[in-house]
């Protein structure tokens, strides 16, 4: 008979007093309730999201993106490359929510959540839960996403005239207001169809589209569309059309929704991840408390924050040495010195500064902190030829308690790389910061390798012309400086399948240059023909062997470094052959540590680090490997380098700054500084570079690249693949002793 609680008929007859309702007080089970291990082991071991703060006169703009070094994760619109920024109007702030990469934007059935329950908005502004928009954040264009409640993030409730979106492709949350939000039903209005190169924002137009098209009943069969890209062109193409036949009838959200939160009973909500009542209870938002505390040894395994603490402590109260301790994670296990400030390294915190010092977000500043490499609130220096930013955790502990606050009301802000070198707090810049950090790259020998073979220089009278495979060839700047150096060329054979450098290459260099277009259609007797065997007596034809990295070797352009090697091994002089023979292979310093010694492996040799800001007016920073001589010598400029800015301009237009952030690809790289000011000044207006002046940043010729009616846009794009020319001649210059010159 005690099965039944409250006796057998119930409360009414039991002597036991019913228990007063269960209250809970929060709105759901937030990951900041988890340990830290698990969150780690959640997220594959990988950094969780971080959040960067803009300092612009008191006030931070907060975005959140994903750690770099994963490429593959779907991000947010905040961090997208294909999202360029508009207007400074003002907007909400971009809440972070801590959730799986790979679990993102889907509920616990592995379905993407559109059921809400669907009350109408208390405002009276529409937008109400369920209903598919188009959102849009300070800074950026326009993102598909779902209003939901704030049970969702587990946050706040929205306030008035305000509603919390989840966007479409990463599952993350934003509260944003009406005034920046659109119907999904004006698809052709806030549609981007430039930005559908980049996979995050095709994913997420995917998955808008794919709810829109439950929802309105429509099938898209699967005979039709054999590939997602073709299925995506028919679902945009019926969303182009106005979503017919049921128009905006078919994308309004069901009544009674199937999906995570839409359980509703006496004005409870069920949440999916306590799996009971939760009342409807609007949370007080909860500020981060600054504990100070001694952390145990279990507790420093769990978080490495807290141990900056220990840090400071053995410093100050001890007089320990700071070269013995981790800059970054405070831990005594350092290996290497930090190349910026006094004090070391561990290993694992050195790897992630190798990957991570030379990695630029859209705005031109660094991704992560210049001190730890870390994410969360970030300060940006606010001096125009500066890049670096510092997190606010390594301001508070390092500096000194209310570092942080205080530099947030200073605008602009100099950062400790700017500012009169003394200490501040425990941190003092070192005062041969720029030489540690070139030795700081070049000792990072991920394995010892065989030092190259050097070959003997030849005697002038035997010297012969060079002969060059150039692998990704560009806008041929290897032939520009070979013919700067004043080498004889024998032969120059290129793979590229750019038209428009093929175009440069032809047209600049006089049909010259042999063009074999895709790199993987030339085979071993391709390579042999060009390299004749020797013959007695005399000395044999040479050959330098050339290649621009892109990305990942395990993605993407990536890939074709393993064309680049087995093209090397075919050129390669057989066992017997003294025939000198040099290549070289370059790529970009931000990239994955792994990658790069991967690429060491193959190449069996270790790279070095080379940054044009030393012979230019730019920074261009690149690993090279090769067995050119002397490739470890100091980078020194010439009389005809042009080092300011205000030397590549045109006449009549006034620099703003010395040096200038990387020239890439994108339009937005000439923007600088934290404020996206243009560069130049010309009749008291600000304005873009021009063509002309990029070319001379480079050290091309100028008009170099102005052929066959290109515009600005194509012109940038070949020139931000190609080589910086003051660099590769200081890297060819020592080829001189072994080819023959005009």
């Amino acid at each position: 008979q005690g099965r039944q609680r409250g006796g057998v008929a119930g409360w009414e007859t039991s002597l036991r007093q019913r228990p007063p309702p269960r209250t809970i007080f929060q709105a759901g089970l937030t990951f900041q309730t988890r340990k830290r291990k698990e969150d780690k082991k959640e997220l594959g071991g990988k950094r969780a999201f971080r959040q960067k703060s803009s300092v612009i006169s008191g006030k931070g703009v907060m975005y959140t993106s994903v750690n770099p070094a994963e490429s593959h994760s779907p991000v947010c619109p905040a961090q997208d490359p294909a999202v360029k920024p508009e207007s400074k109007d003002k907007s909400p702030q971009l809440v972070v929510s801590f959730c799986s990469l790979g679990d993102c934007g889907k509920d616990l059935n592995g379905r993407f959540a559109e059921g809400f329950p669907n009350p109408p908005p208390h405002d009276s502004k529409g937008f109400g839960l369920g209903e598919l928009v188009w959102g849009k954040i300070k800074g950026f264009n326009w993102w598909p996403a779902i209003v939901v409640t704030w049970r969702a993030p587990a946050k706040r409730r929205a306030t008035s005239g305000m509603r919390w979106l989840r966007w479409f492709g990463d599952g993350k949350y934003s509260e944003v207001s009406v005034d920046k939000l659109g119907p999904l039903m004006s698809f052709s209005q806030y549609f981007n169809s430039s930005a559908l190169k980049w996979n995050s924002y095709k994913k997420a137009v995917y998955e808008a589209l794919e709810v829109a098209s439950k929802r309105a009943g429509k099938e898209f069969p699967e005979e039709n569309c054999e590939s997602l890209e073709q299925r995506l062109k028919s679902m945009m193409e019926w969303a182009l059309g106005g979503f017919e036949p049921m128009g905006l009838e078919g994308l309004k959200p069901p009544e009674n929704p199937d999906g995570p939160f839409s359980t509703v009973e006496n004005g409870f909500l069920k949440h999916p991840f306590l799996q009971e009542m939760v009342p409807e209870y609007n949370p007080a938002f909860k500020r981060q408390k600054n504990t100070s505390y001694k952390p145990t040894k279990e507790d420093s395994e769990e978080n490495p924050r807290p141990s900056k603490e220990r840090l400071i402590h053995e410093v100050l109260e001890n007089n320990k040495c700071l070269e013995d301790f981790c800059m970054s994670c405070g831990s005594q296990n350092q290996t290497t010195f930090h190349p910026l400030f006094e004090g070391g390294l561990c290993q694992s915190c050195k790897d992630t500064f190798l990957e991570t010092s030379y990695m630029y977000d859209d705005d031109g500043y660094q991704s992560f902190c210049t001190i730890c490499c870390g994410d969360g609130e970030l300060l940006l220096c606010g001096n125009m030829n500066c890049c670096r930013c510092f997190c606010v955790y390594c301001l508070e502990t390092l500096v000194g308690p209310g570092a942080s606050e205080q530099a947030k009301k200073l605008d602009p802000w100099s950062c400790y790389m700017c500012l009169p070198r003394k200490r501040y707090g425990i941190l003092q810049r070192r005062q041969d910061w720029n030489l540690k950090l070139q030795e700081f790259f070049a000792s990072d020998k991920g394995q010892e390798f065989e030092a190259p073979k050097i070959y003997p220089a030849v005697p002038a009278e035997q010297k012969r012309p060079i002969r060059v495979l150039s692998l990704f060839d560009g806008i041929a700047t290897g032939y520009l400086v070979l013919k700067d150096l004043g080498f004889n060329i024998d032969l120059y054979i290129a793979s590229e399948i750019c038209e428009d450098s093929i175009a440069v290459g032809t047209v600049r260099h006089e049909g010259r240059i042999k063009y074999v277009h895709d790199i993987k259609n030339i085979t071993r007797e391709n390579v042999r023909e060009k390299a004749p065997p020797p013959k007695k007596k005399t000395p044999p034809q040479p050959l330098v062997s050339l290649e621009k990295g892109r990305e990942r070797i395990s993605e993407g352009t990536g890939r074709l470094f393993f064309e680049f090697y087995r093209l090397l091994s075919f050129a390669k002089p057989e066992k017997g052959e003294n025939r000198p023979f040099f290549w070289l292979f370059e790529n970009v310093v931000a990239m994955g540590v792994s990658d790069k010694r991967d690429i060491s492996r193959f190449l069996e040799c270790n790279p070095v680090m080379i940054d044009a800001i030393e012979v230019s007016a730019a920074h261009r920073a690149r690993y090279f490997w090769g067995n050119l001589p002397g490739m470890n010598r100091p980078l020194t400029a010439s009389q005809t380098d042009k080092l300011e800015l205000q030397d590549c301009l045109e006449h009549s237009r006034i620099a703003k700054l010395g040096k200038i952030r990387t020239i890439t690809t994108r339009s937005n790289s000439l923007k600088q500084g934290k404020d996206q000011l243009l560069p130049v000044l010309m009749n008291g207006k600000e304005d873009i570079l021009w063509c002309t002046e990029m070319e001379r940043i480079f050290g091309f010729p100028v008009h170099y690249t102005d052929v066959s009616n290109m515009g600005r846009g194509a012109r940038q794009k070949l020139l931000g693949r190609s080589w910086s020319v003051p660099v590769i001649r200081h890297l060819f210059a020592p080829l001189k002793d072994y080819f023959a010159c005009e």
